[in-house]
């Protein structure tokens, strides 16, 4: 039988989500670690996304394939209870066998969220980056309109980048500011390494005034990483979760029900 889960984590205390070795902790290792122990054999996931180290998940979705009898409520609840605190089973759904939770998922989509006042976070501070010097969002959001659409992302990715080539389509892109919050949510096919964080680290020059709202359209032309601004830290983004067509019956968050979009080659 094959199970998708909805996860949630926070990644802060884990070097990303894939799973290298026993001794490096990873989201990865400690689910299937727990998954193993319900069903008192091996279990491998396949997720929908990787999370680099320090970013979080809102709603990370994998599947797995078990021939032990296991309800959903046990995959539930015995999983959660040998997670670490930091990591949660949200649900668990019986799918179907040609379900995949990297390949099957249409869209992707993260939030962003930067402090922007003189003094550093002391609440939430884990889930937040910090910015003392004052941004204009409507700048940043305007800027950021260039990047929709189909395009060669080569100036967004990081040198240790595996994707095979770098073209990505960017559906949504919008910056918000809620008082000295500012949200940057950005949705799409797929996502190359470090693309979103390297994204918000050029817009914050935007936001600074140091670069004009032009800049952005002009860094994704030149297809050069070298051009660009910082990478954003991690701790201040959340993947929210991937899209689904309806057909897979999933939770609401999860599934969409516009016309769906090429995923091909997702990372």
């Amino acid at each position: 039988m094959r199970f998708a889960l909805g996860i949630e984590y926070d990644g802060g205390p884990f070097h990303g989500w894939q799973r290298s070795s026993a001794e490096v902790p990873s989201v990865q290792g400690a689910l299937e670690s727990a998954l193993s122990k319900v069903a008192n054999a091996p279990i491998s996931v396949t997720c929908s996304g990787r999370t680099d180290a320090g970013v979080h998940a809102r709603c990370q979705v994998v599947h797995f394939d078990s021939e032990v009898a296991r309800d959903t409520r046990a995959w539930l609840l015995g999983a959660t209870t040998h997670l670490p605190r930091e990591i949660a089973v949200a649900w668990c759904r019986l799918v179907h066998p040609e379900f995949n939770a990297r390949f099957s998922a249409v869209r992707r989509a993260y939030r962003y969220t930067l402090l922007n006042r003189q003094t550093r976070p002391g609440f939430m501070a884990q889930y937040l980056a910090w910015e003392l010097h004052s941004l204009d969002a409507q700048a940043m959001h305007i800027a950021a309109q260039s990047l929709v659409g189909e395009h060669d992302f080569s100036s967004f990715r990081s040198s240790q980048c595996e994707a095979p080539h770098a073209n990505r389509l960017l559906t949504s892109i919008a910056v918000q500011r809620r008082g000295d919050l500012i949200h940057i949510d950005v949705e799409g096919n797929a996502f190359l390494h470090h693309m979103v964080r390297n994204i918000v680290g050029a817009l914050i020059e935007v936001g600074k005034g140091r670069q004009h709202v032009s800049w952005i359209g002009e860094l994704l032309a030149m297809r050069d990483r070298t051009q660009g601004g910082v990478t954003a830290a991690a701790c201040g983004l959340v993947f929210i979760g991937p899209r689904y067509p309806e057909k897979w019956n999933l939770p609401e968050e999860v599934t969409t029900r516009e016309i769906a979009v090429s995923n091909s080659n997702p990372v």
